[in-house]
């Protein structure tokens, strides 16, 4: 077949090579990844940036030869083409040339729309987004996997609907990218995420704010840490909404993000634990409200250069999808679940004292659980050790499997790292503003009572359960005696670390 004669050069025979084996490589890949489901997290990144990125570079090539041919030709002095460019259907290279240009157009049009379609979807799926970047995605995505919302995608909380937010996203993503190949990602990477796009555009599409429910019951178990690892219960009825849908969300948690209610706040630390200033407006009425920390106020004129946040849902669900649990909730789980075998004696304080240290690497982290378990029940029990070695091999990997997915020394992420601001146990939660010191210059105070969004319906151990009446709720009584300490200081003292 013959072709123009500046095409007859090494460089765009080079090029045309090129072209052809990318774009076979790319078929051959697409029929391979449609028979064979798991070809692996970088397979995607091969068919659909990597191949299609040499692929044009190797048609760029043959025009590109193509010039040099004819500079050459006219530095020399010989005869190749006019200067011009001629295009004469009644020659046979023209014509040759004029159909491999159109029907190869043709099929890269059609495969660069089929290719884009797949980028565009691979770039948003689950595997792209926590497995190319194993170590420094590897907390957020086990934590994912292990979450609500683990069919949910990572681009419906990040990014939402629209092409907007999907451009934002890649740009974004471009200093990502390079702060990996750079080894420039911090560890732990820092939250909140600046620019996070708002939750009544992504969170909103499925938990809608209209339809939230009524109250809930909830049920708790934990374990002391004395020697029996005493069991003790809880049932609490959550007043999420009101005491019927229909009253919408007129009080309740949700009450918080009334459309006839606004509320507003000043945070002084990054992470959204420190709110020393509230500020309520009712919608309807434009009654407003300002309370202020009346034993750490704002500075006088703080306000005006601080930045002022409007209450949405990640103000309380700020780790939806990507929580790292506390040891003494995970440990708590797993002894519920059997995994961790209750009857082992001090199991739950050996583990939580074993879990408060620091670990610079997982497979260390795992080894040093392994060990320190089986000599415990060995220098302590030695009964024990003998007669429940399977119980002790189980509660190993219990707390290995738990550690495992909470806690990860390559990138310095744990729990306190990411504080989670649902409830007042382990963190401040609630407790930020709800903690009878922020006040009103009319008095009004934001409230710490208990019951304004639970009421204790049983509490205690298996012998000893207090029940409540039916239309009435218990006192909350603390597992361990400490008098009315628990009245006097935050819950977070003592259960973000250890128990």
């Amino acid at each position: 077949m013959k072709l123009p004669a500046s095409f007859y050069n090494m460089v765009s025979y080079v090029g045309a090579t090129i072209a052809g084996v990318s774009f076979l490589l790319i078929l051959f890949m697409m029929i391979l990844t449609s028979i064979v489901s798991d070809m692996g997290s970088y397979m995607g990144i091969i068919i659909f940036m990597i191949l299609p990125a040499i692929l044009v570079f190797g048609l760029l090539l043959i025009p590109f030869g193509m010039w040099l041919q004819v500079k050459k030709a006219k530095r020399t002095h010989k005869t190749l083409i006019e200067s011009r460019f001629i295009l004469d259907l009644n020659k046979k290279q023209h014509r040759n040339a004029s159909v491999i240009f159109l029907i190869g157009t043709v099929i890269f049009l059609l495969f660069t729309a089929v290719g884009s379609y797949e980028l565009y979807h691979y770039s948003e799926s689950v595997e792209f987004c926590g497995t190319i970047c194993h170590e420094v995605m590897k907390p957020e995505y086990v934590a994912y996997q292990n979450s609500p919302h683990a069919k949910v995608t990572c681009a419906q909380c990040h990014i939402g609907s629209g092409a907007g937010w999907f451009v934002k996203s890649k740009i974004s993503g471009l200093y990502q990218v390079y702060a990996v190949l750079t080894n420039n990602v911090p560890r732990p990477i820092p939250t909140p995420i600046a620019n996070l796009r708002p939750a009544r555009e992504t969170c909103e599409q499925c938990h809608w704010p209209q339809k939230f429910y009524e109250n809930s019951l909830r049920s708790e178990k934990y374990y002391l840490t004395d020697e029996a690892n005493t069991e003790w219960e809880m049932q609490m009825r959550m007043k999420i909404g009101p005491s019927h849908s229909a009253q919408g969300q007129t009080e309740g948690i949700h009450w918080h993000i009334n459309p006839n209610v606004k509320i507003e706040y000043i945070s002084t630390d990054e992470k959204r634990e420190v709110i020393p200033w509230v500020r309520y407006i009712n919608q309807a009425t434009g009654d407003t409200i300002i309370y202020q920390d009346q034993y750490e106020p704002l500075e006088e004129g703080a306000a005006d250069s601080l930045a002022l946040r409007t209450m949405d849902c990640m103000d309380c669900h700020n780790r939806p999808s990507h929580n790292y649990q506390t040891p003494t909730k995970f440990i708590n789980h797993q002894m519920a679940a059997g995994t961790i075998n209750a009857d082992l004696p001090e199991i739950k304080r050996l583990t939580m004292e074993l879990l408060a240290g620091e670990f610079t690497h997982t497979d260390s982290a795992l080894k040093t659980i392994e060990t320190t378990v089986w000599n415990f029940y060995m220098e302590n029990y030695p009964d024990v050790f003998t007669e429940k070695e399977q119980s002790i091999k189980e509660a190993v990997l219990g707390i290995q499997n738990a550690f495992a997915v909470n806690i990860f020394p390559e990138m310095n992420a744990k729990w306190d790292a990411y504080p989670s601001h649902i409830g007042h146990m382990e963190f401040n939660g609630c407790f930020r503003c709800h903690n009878d010191q922020h006040s009103a210059d009319n008095g009004k105070i934001i409230s710490k009572d208990c019951n304004l969004c639970h009421s204790i319906m049983s509490q205690g151990t298996g012998e000893t359960l207090d029940v409540a009446r039916f239309d009435a709720s218990l006192e909350f009584k603390h597992p361990v005696d400490i008098d009315e300490a628990w009245k006097e200081s935050l819950c977070s003292d003592c259960h973000r670390y250890m128990y």
